[in-house]
């Protein structure tokens, strides 16, 4: 068993995860993964439950990669101001392979997703939250990060007085580097946006940039229709429906 927490009080949940795990009725999302809301003291936390890996991965996440679960834990110390508060990480071995392992973070009680916003939800400052959107993803792309998996579901939107605020989650899968405009705006590609929508993002985001806003847009576009093509292609080999 390996275990990671920046507290020592959460060392018994840790441990036990399993069980808490187990116990808990509130998942959230099962796919490849599953998430569930667990109760711990006064505080609701987030569980992300890592599938067993197949007996070749097994031997390359115990041996010659970070898991995961690790990778999700360590990126969210290091990008701390753009998630969720990270409570530390666990990962279970059998036969002195990995089996499984779990990620916990703090619960980011937010209001909608960016996926409710590309989809035509009936929201009166839908122009705004684009435009503030994009000033977030500037300060990503100006630290250094590249969250490799910027799809709708995984960029949280919190409102307040003040305005919106953001979080990304699923962050196993980053690189931190100086960042090229192309690759900035390849970055938008994963959002299923509208043109008109991604008019709006890329609008405020070239301004910030000091770029030309009409080539930044023809860029993201092309960069963006080529996900949708790649993405719908798997879908026709599978027999489902194509999404515009």
């Amino acid at each position: 068993m390996v275990l990671k927490s920046a507290k020592e009080e959460y060392i018994e949940l840790l441990t036990n995860i399993r069980d808490y795990f187990k116990e808990s009725a509130t998942s959230i999302h099962k796919a490849r993964n599953e998430i569930k809301i667990i109760d711990y003291g006064n505080q609701k936390l987030v569980v992300k439950a890592f599938k067993v890996p197949n007996l070749l991965n097994k031997i390359v996440y115990t041996f010659f990669r970070g898991t995961k679960a690790k990778k999700s834990y360590e990126n969210s110390l290091r990008i701390s101001k753009f998630v969720p508060q990270a409570v530390g990480y666990i990962e279970f071995r059998r036969f002195g392979l990995l089996s499984d392992s779990y990620f916990i973070s703090e619960q980011f009680e937010y209001d909608f997703t960016i996926r409710e916003i590309t989809t035509g939800a009936d929201l009166k400052d839908r122009e705004n939250i684009f435009r503030e959107f994009a000033k977030f993803t500037f300060l990503l792309h100006e630290d250094g990060i590249l969250h490799k998996d910027y799809s709708p579901g995984n960029i949280l939107i919190k409102a307040s007085e003040n305005g919106y605020e953001f979080k990304i989650v699923d962050i196993n899968r980053m690189e931190f580097k100086e960042l090229s405009v192309d690759e900035r705006l390849k970055n938008f590609s994963q959002l299923w946006a509208k043109d008109e929508d991604l008019r709006i993002v890329i609008d405020e985001y070239s301004k910030l940039i000091d770029k030309d806003a009409d080539s930044c847009f023809q860029k993201a576009v092309e960069y963006s229709q080529r996900h949708k093509d790649r993405k719908n292609f798997k879908k026709r080999l599978k027999g489902r429906e194509v999404v515009d």
